[in-house]
């Protein structure tokens, strides 16, 4: 009997985690679609008195956001930019892992810390890993995905590097500790922030000021992105490879450590973006002779 009941607990138990899953994966894909965005950053607080505030941020852009591979847990969301009528910009990835141990911890600069989390910890999360344009990472976090009273919330707190729109504007600060939410709703969804920006040094950290920051991605229709659409049929196969390197390298499990300029002066990603561009004008199908040819690139930039 005792058996019986043991088998009948761990099948229901199995069942409500499948339930929970399949919830997940779908509030996941809730982000997928054609999107007009607003984005809106405002600082709200610093504790010193004599800190001048920096200005509202506010812009918007249309946005291109699906799952780009996916298998049992593992989701990848490509975000592409579309500029108008006549240009697509490759914007940036989210790769979403179930029950993942495996993270990146942002320090400061252009270096990330092995984040190894005990498999209690993570049962049942989605780990959220946000990587650059030119697939660098940037910053990770696992949390559980909730679904109550008709709402779906993904929330997690993360240290992560200055933002594109402050990082070649600003030194006072080292790094955006990242507190997001990330709602599913009936129009789109939203991506909501509540933000610290830290003066990380030898001594510890040290709050410069906070921001609430929110990004609002309201569904348009697909027709809208079909410029994003054929521009990655074009250059998939190319940047597939560019992750596919960046993937065995973190896969080492010993942290990133990157030059922000090559020994000859170069960045990084426009080097990336010059590579990918010379495979697709020369129509090199040799997979494995383009992630020589990455992995060659990065290794300028990895300090070991």
């Amino acid at each position: 009997m005792n058996k019986l009941f043991l088998a009948f607990v761990l099948m229901t138990l199995s069942i409500v985690a499948n339930a929970q899953k399949s919830e997940d994966i779908k509030a996941i894909k809730g982000q997928c679609g054609c999107f007009d965005v607003k984005f809106g950053y405002a600082e709200t607080f610093a504790p010193d008195k004599d800190y001048k505030f920096h200005e509202r941020y506010l812009t918007g852009g249309r946005e291109w956001v699906f799952v780009d591979e996916e298998s049992k847990d593992k989701l990848v969301l490509m975000h592409l930019l579309v500029i108008g009528d006549t240009m697509v910009i490759k914007h940036w990835r989210e790769d979403w892992v179930y029950e993942n141990t495996d993270l990146l911890a942002y320090d400061k600069g252009t270096k990330w810390n092995p984040l190894i989390l005990p498999k209690n910890q993570v049962k049942g999360q989605w780990s959220q890993q946000v990587f650059e344009v030119n697939d660098m990472p940037r910053y990770q976090g696992s949390a559980s995905w909730n679904h109550k009273d008709g709402q779906h919330v993904w929330a997690n707190v993360t240290d992560a590097p200055l933002p594109r729109r402050e990082y070649t504007k600003r030194d006072d600060y080292q790094v955006l500790r990242r507190n997001n939410r990330i709602h599913i709703t009936e129009k789109g969804y939203l991506h909501e922030q509540d933000n610290d920006k830290v003066i990380r040094n030898e001594s510890g950290d040290k709050l410069l000021a906070q921001e609430k920051g929110i990004n609002d991605y309201v569904k348009i229709s697909d027709d809208k992105c079909k410029l994003a659409a054929e521009f990655w049929h074009e250059h998939r196969e190319y940047w597939v490879d560019v992750r596919t390197v960046w993937g065995q390298i973190i896969a080492q499990n010993r942290g990133l450590n990157l030059k922000k300029k090559s020994d000859d002066g170069k960045r990084l990603s426009n080097e990336i973006d010059e590579l990918v561009e010379d495979f697709k004008k020369k129509d090199n199908r040799n997979s494995l002779n383009r992630q020589e040819q990455i992995r060659k690139l990065l290794n300028k930039y990895i300090i070991p």
